[in-house]
């Protein structure tokens, strides 16, 4: 039972390490930290999308994805649409120099996915991304109740 938990946690926690070292390469090339990977990515992928959009694409907190945005901002590589009056509902986008980053991302990310990918074919892919989906939300779901035990 013991060994379970070691490989479970041992090789999420290794490939979340990966990740993070991974992002923290690409953006060091550009004086910019982790967190602006997934701001870049999503906004250069999916064009214009608003503070809430982007929260919720990026899976991370509204304070986080605000951070991230204003200092993108101080570096001129994304801009807001100010057509509106509420703020929350103001959409984001990429600057020129923003995309041209986003491009360069974007490739690397993928370059960086097939290589981790490399040996699997098409259907154990499938499969794997399968099985992070189904685990993701089975632990999304677990609760542990000191009353109840184990639900």
């Amino acid at each position: 039972m013991q060994e379970k938990y070691k490989i479970f946690t041992v090789l999420i926690s290794t490939i979340n390490r990966n990740i993070r070292r991974i992002k923290a390469e690409i953006m060091a090339e550009h004086n910019l930290k982790c967190p602006h990977v997934s701001t870049i990515y999503y906004l250069y992928v999916q064009g214009g999308m608003t503070l809430k959009e982007l929260c919720e694409a990026c899976n991370e907190d509204k304070g986080a994805v605000s951070r991230s945005v204003k200092s993108l901002e101080l570096e001129g590589l994304v801009k807001k649409d100010d057509a509106t009056e509420a703020k929350y509902k103001n959409k984001l986008f990429l600057t020129e120099k923003g995309k041209e980053l986003g491009k360069q991302i974007v490739e690397k990310i993928d370059a960086a996915v097939d290589y981790a990918a490399h040996g699997l074919s098409n259907q154990d892919k499938q499969i794997v991304y399968a099985c992070l989906g189904i685990i993701s939300t089975n632990l999304e779901k677990f609760k542990i109740t000191s009353e109840k035990g184990l639900k």
